[in-house]
């Protein structure tokens, strides 16, 4: 199956996400985190530095409930984000 290439709006979402969930760990180890939502560390890095920009719904929904964030203002806070920067949308015409 071919996967569709993301959108730099999409790609720009989803680093928005890692952002926000960074920002909700806050002092708390990535291992700590990542242990309690069911994941590896690796891949809530991957979230957290927009390299994994689409992460699964179940993945999301895990962290989100070890974070102690609501998903439904998680998703709301991503959805806010309808400009792509600058260098981001030259890079998707390069």
């Amino acid at each position: 199956m071919v996967r569709t290439p993301l959108t730099p709006l999409e790609r720009e979402r989803g680093r928005h996400l890692g952002v926000l969930l960074r920002e909700a760990r806050g002092e708390r180890s990535m291992a700590t985190v990542a242990a309690a939502a069911g994941i590896s560390a690796e891949t809530l890095r991957k979230i957290e530095t927009g390299r994994a920009p689409t992460p699964a719904f179940f993945t999301v929904a895990a962290l989100a409930t070890a974070l102690g964030l609501a998903l439904d203002d998680l998703a709301a806070r991503c959805a806010e984000i309808t400009v792509v920067p600058p260098e981001e949308a030259g890079h998707a015409a390069a």
